[in-house]
């Protein structure tokens, strides 16, 4: 008997289609008109002629696993452009703006990312949606090449996570041609979040600010990036096997 998820084709043609892929792809198709909902998956399924079974084993949750697919399949193509782009000519700032920028532009279509929104919005699925926003984050980091492994690591993906949130809710409702609003939207909060650093690196050299906060700043110069143990989970990189985070 065949195996319905064997991807190999006969004759020497090669792999065919991941089935996960080819469900999302027919998916999107149907989202800006019916949402994440069942209909769009069902749609999806007769649309590929994928048994059923299958499409249940590969999203078992229905169109919430496939919007998550959606989101974390962006973000794979997101890790793939950064690293292959020369951005050494940017500054730091530059570049997360850059990196923002593309991720929203990489979602393809707009309505099918308000849809996601209004989805992980909802109380039964707002950690999911809570977690997507933090891979994006540390998927951007990552690809930037953040070394960092103490509690700046944290620090970092939390406050990308919020400009980065912020920004797709403004983007949903900027309908200009170039979403010049956006990107201007997204350099003020960049903007804000450079400063509040300036303000803590001069906390950080004062010695009285040192001394009265001694012991919450050594418990948190004790403080570590998780080390990443499977392809699921994002964290610094393993030295025992090389391993890098990725969203």
């Amino acid at each position: 008997m065949t195996d319905p998820t064997d991807t190999a084709r006969p004759n020497g043609a090669g792999p065919a289609p991941d089935p996960r892929d080819l469900l999302l792809d027919a998916m999107l198709m149907h989202v800006p008109f019916d949402g994440w909902g069942p209909a769009s998956v069902k749609a999806a399924i007769a649309d590929t002629g994928i048994d059923p079974a299958l499409a249940r084993a590969l999203f078992p949750r229905g169109g919430l696993d496939m919007a998550i697919a959606f989101h974390d399949r962006t973000d794979a193509r997101l890790a793939v452009e950064l690293r292959a782009a020369d951005l050494s000519a940017m500054r730091m700032r530059e570049r997360i703006a850059h990196a923002v920028k593309l991720r929203l532009e990489l979602a393809g279509d707009k309505e099918c990312v308000r849809r996601a929104a209004a989805l992980f919005a909802l109380p039964t699925h707002a950690v999911d949606g809570a977690r997507l926003i933090w891979r994006t984050a540390d998927t951007i980091w990552t690809a930037l090449g953040d070394a960092s492994d103490d509690i700046n690591w944290y620090s970092k993906r939390s406050i990308l996570s919020g400009v980065y949130g912020a920004t797709v809710l403004y983007w949903l409702g900027d309908d200009t041609p170039d979403c010049a609003p956006t990107w201007e939207f997204l350099d003020r909060r960049i903007g804000d979040v450079m400063q509040f650093e300036k303000v803590k690196a001069k906390a950080n050299g004062n010695s009285v600010f040192r001394t009265v906060f001694a012991g919450p700043l050594w418990a948190l110069g004790r403080v570590r990036a998780p080390v990443r143990v499977n392809d699921d989970l994002p964290g610094r990189v393993n030295p025992g096997n090389g391993s890098a985070a990725a969203g």
